[in-house]
């Protein structure tokens, strides 16, 4: 067998120019111009990552801690890498050089593109499905909105699906190495959330599988496929084992880690119910998967030129200015969620596909992806499917410790496509069927039909929002007659593009023009239709020449504390804890983080937030109440920003400083008891010890004062005149914090709930804080082992299969 480069090379080839061609045109600000994205969640990463990877370039070695923010934290879950490691090299091969982050779509196109031949789509109809899934709206939205590392995890779900789908078809070892490369790079991004998405995929294919194979009498078959594929987990496991392994052991002390006090409203070892479900999806909102601007887009979108409510302001007398503000970012969105970056929309030409699949394509694959898409939108439904989702949220193991259960969405979002590409596929595979055109006028009329009923019956809607309670009356009816004007201009646009993509799909049936062009000109409205959508959110307006140099531009705050060369904390009191922007520069009493350490955020909830509006209060009146802040003071809070010019700094004379000696020791024995001491005592003469973990303390006295500090090493110069407890300002953390006396180790204690301490003898004493977790440094050299066998399989595995057409 030869290659035959028209039937073999050629269709691939142009699949992926048109992937390449597509990110190139889309992105060319970041491609051609060196642009980048103005995201705003990744330049609060910046913030907080800004310490380790300056450590990074100055050592060459891993902090693996930061004390940026949040008082101190792993910084596993920051910014984490391991010496060795080969995959960023992969994906820079693999995606033919283009930047981070939009390489992720690319790698998506591509991905999929794989799964889909992998069931035996023709090229044409896969690359359709691929630019469906890659292109669609969440995904834009999503990098928009910094969430790189999501829309990487959910980019890789199509080539796990594809190595998983090969090996079950008989391909093991090519199917081995696409699912571990794949499993690898996924785990590599770190986005539980998908990974736990992508199981759930992974298990409903796997009981299509299985019946499958009880029905044709081959288990044996198929557990030998199941035992190749345990191999393959374990070697993308093996080649993220000192990511695994840390993140594994810090999730037990996280936000996403069992209450420490039990009186807390969250369910066991999980979120808070309230908090997971608070972003969920409306039952008739899924509908702007055919629809997008069926609930008015975004939160905040650009009306056009005479909308109702640009007339209603200039009617009203309204400055243009601000006329001018509230046209380009009216709030349309008039859904269930508490706000929305934009619509979750894939494409109504796949959506049309998906129900020729549900009619076309074969019953194991119609099953499995149908279910996908159920069990997604139920899930993303939320509080508003409450019977449903309680029982997941309290029973499905692991599930609790997630949020924004919208996200869940990424599961339709991909099983569409795929089921809508084998609706096509198999459409003319059976283009002789005598209910051809019945089949075809039941997915006409159940898109194209409801998108017209949208059109004709948009009045039935009340397009009413809670933001509407804060506009005038007047304004109101504006508002809301716009709102129909989107919901029907965007049915009518679906309505238009459903037909087209039919009457293609018409004319190649009845041999008017070839299935190569068909698809291609599918795959083209799709990416039309998208493209329009996706523009309003991510356009050349969002590229910046250096975004990053005017965010954490130094402010003349800034530049005064910056004067201070000791060691301390500052808190801005602008929404500290939803801020990194001062973890730039400083090591900051917040952050910026969704799975901080758990005691802090307990502490957050229970007295620094009590204690920071207390102070607030009284500051506004002129009384500066130093002594009241007991716990922003243990944490070492020197200074206190409340604005960006010189004179918003505030200089806390009450700080305790790196270390002390306290004179008192108040023992407990519960969570709940010693956290309400911390807010009661005065922090800088007393400290509390739970007895029961940690026994008897006795205190002493003396000075402490710091010698040197590194993100994860701390000395300290002491000089006792009393053997006893020296509290340190720095956070617990029981996992890879190592201390030694004089060069003798000396176990560290908690104290004031979450502070560290450490008891010294009498007479001067060296101590030494440095930071080993076992976790990473006796994983790491196996990291990278693994690393290269997959990349080897996949070397392996990719020769054996194009090994036949190599033979004359």
């Amino acid at each position: 067998m030869q290659i035959n480069f028209k039937n073999n090379i050629l269709p691939h080839l142009v699949g992926v120019v048109v992937f390449y061609l597509i990110v190139l045109f889309y992105f060319s600000p970041a491609v051609f111009d060196g642009k980048i994205l103005f995201q705003y969640d990744i330049l609060q990463w910046e913030g907080a990552a800004k310490e380790v990877m300056d450590y990074r370039v100055e050592t060459g070695e891993e902090a693996l801690w930061t004390n940026s923010m949040f008082g101190g934290m792993p910084a596993y879950l920051v910014s984490f890498e391991v010496p060795g490691d080969i995959t960023n090299f992969l994906i820079k091969v693999v995606t033919l050089g283009l930047p981070h982050p939009v390489n992720s779509l690319f790698f998506g196109m591509l991905a999929m593109y794989i799964l889909l031949l992998s069931f035996k789509v023709r090229s044409e109809f896969s690359i359709a499905g691929a630019v469906a899934f890659a292109f669609n709206t969440f995904h834009i939205i999503s990098l928009d909105a910094g969430h790189n590392a999501k829309i990487w995890a959910i980019c890789l779900i199509p080539l796990i699906l594809a190595g998983i789908h090969l090996a079950f078809s008989g391909k093991r070892i090519l199917g081995l190495a696409l699912f571990a490369f794949g499993l690898m790079l996924q785990l590599k991004f770190n986005h539980l959330q998908i990974t736990y998405y992508t199981l759930l995929i992974v298990l409903i294919y796997g009981i299509g599988q299985i019946v499958d194979a009880y029905k044709s009498k081959s288990l044996t078959a198929f557990s030998k496929t199941i035992l190749i594929l345990v191999l393959g987990a374990c070697l993308a496991v093996g080649s993220n084992l000192s990511r695994f392994m840390t993140v594994l052991e810090y999730g037990e002390y996280s936000t996403r880690g069992q209450s420490n006090i039990t009186s807390a409203n969250t369910s066991e070892g999980g979120l808070d119910r309230d908090y997971a479900f608070n972003w969920s999806q409306g039952k008739m909102e899924t509908l702007t998967l055919l629809v997008p601007f069926l609930y008015g887009g975004g939160s905040g979108e650009a009306l056009p030129k005479d909308s109702n409510s640009e007339q209603a302001l200039r009617s009203n007398g309204v400055e243009s200015a601000q006329a001018t503000g509230f046209i380009e970012k009216a709030p349309t969105y008039w859904g269930e969620q508490p706000g929305t970056g934009g619509p979750i929309y894939g494409g109504a030409i796949m959506l049309f596909l998906f129900v020729l699949g549900l009619i076309y394509a074969p019953k194991t694959y119609k099953y499995v992806f149908l279910s996908i898409t159920i069990l997604s939108i139920f899930l993303a439904f939320g509080k508003n499917l409450a019977w449903f989702n309680d029982l997941i949220f309290d029973f499905l193991p692991g599930y609790n410790k997630f949020r924004a259960v919208t996200m869940a969405l990424s599961m339709a979002l991909f099983a569409i496509p795929v089921l809508g590409s084998l609706g096509l596929e198999y459409l003319f595979r059976n283009s002789d069927s005598k209910t051809l055109v019945k089949n075809l006028s039941i997915a006409l009329g159940s898109t194209a039909g409801l998108a017209l009923i949208l059109v004709i019956f948009a009045g039935m809607f009340g397009f009413r929002a809670p933001v509407d309670a804060n506009l005038p009356e007047w304004l109101v009816d504006a508002i809301q007659q716009d709102r129909k004007s989107m919901l029907q201009s965007s049915a009518f646009k679906s309505l238009i593009f459903i037909l087209l993509a039919a009457g293609l799909i018409w004319a190649s049936l009845k041999n008017k023009i070839s299935t190569q062009i068909a698809g291609l000109s599918i795959a083209l409205l799709i990416a039309i239709d998208l493209w329009m959508i996706n523009k309003r959110y991510l356009n050349e307006d969002s590229f910046q020449a250096s975004p990053s140099a005017q965010f954490f531009a130094k402010t003349p705050a800034d530049a005064k504390i910056l004067n201070d060369q000791g060691y301390f904390r500052v808190i801005n009191l602008e929404n500290p804890f939803n801020d990194a922007r001062t973890s730039y520069f400083f090591n900051s009493i917040g952050g910026y983080h969704g799975a901080k350490m758990k005691r802090y955020q307990e502490l957050t909830e229970n007295v620094l937030g009590s204690e920071i509006q207390s102070f607030i209060q009284k500051a506004q009146e002129g009384n500066f109440d130093w002594q009241g802040l007991k716990a922003l003071n243990m944490l070492n809070t020197k200074y206190v920003v409340a604005g960006q010019a010189e004179n918003a700094v505030f200089t806390n004379p009450e700080a305790n400083g790196p270390a002390w000696f306290p004179s008192n020791i108040r023992s407990v024995t519960s969570n709940e008891d010693e956290i309400k001491l911390i807010s009661q005592m005065n922090t800088k003469i007393e400290a509390t010890v739970n007895e029961t973990e940690f026994g008897t303390v006795q205190t002493g006295s003396g000075s402490v004062s710091i010698t040197s500090q590194k993100p994860n090493e701390l000395k300290y110069s002491v000089e006792a005149t009393k053997a006893g407890l020296v509290v340190f300002s720095e956070i617990y953390y029981p996992k890879g914090w190592k201390a030694l006396v004089n060069g003798q180790e000396t176990d560290i204690i908690r104290t004031n709930y979450l502070l560290r301490g450490i008891s010294v003898p009498a007479g001067k004493s060296e101590v030494l804080m440095k930071f080993e977790p076992d976790s990473y440094y006796k994983t790491k050299t196996v990291t990278i082992i693994f690393q290269y066998l997959i990349l080897l399989t996949l070397i392996g595995g990719t020769f054996l299969s194009i090994k036949p057409f190599l033979k004359p």
